[in-house]
C-alpha cells in the first residue's frame, strides 16, 4: 500500500479556493444550527412556575356514553 503524497490529485488555484469558502461556511452554518437546537432544548427543559397540575381523571369519567339511533 503506497501513502505518499505523491498520488494526490493537483488542485488548482481558484476551485481550491472556492472550497475552502464552501467548507467554511458549512461548518459556520452548523455551529449555528447546533446554537439554536441546544436553545430549544434548554427552553424545552426549563419548567414554568406557574405552571398549573393536571386534572386528574375520576372513576366515573367515561362511563355514561350517549349513542342515539
Amino acid at each position: 500500500m503506497n501513502i505518499s503524497g505523491g498520488n494526490l490529485p493537483v488542485m488548482s488555484g481558484t476551485g481550491e479556493g472556492a472550497e475552502v469558502l464552501s467548507a467554511a461556511l458549512a461548518k459556520r452554518q452548523q455551529k449555528v444550527d447546533g446554537s439554536a437546537a441546544l436553545a430549544l432544548i434548554e427552553g424545552a427543559a426549563q419548567v414554568p412556575s406557574a405552571q398549573t397540575p393536571a386534572k386528574s381523571a375520576t372513576a366515573t369519567l367515561g362511563n355514561n356514553v350517549n349513542i342515539y339511533v
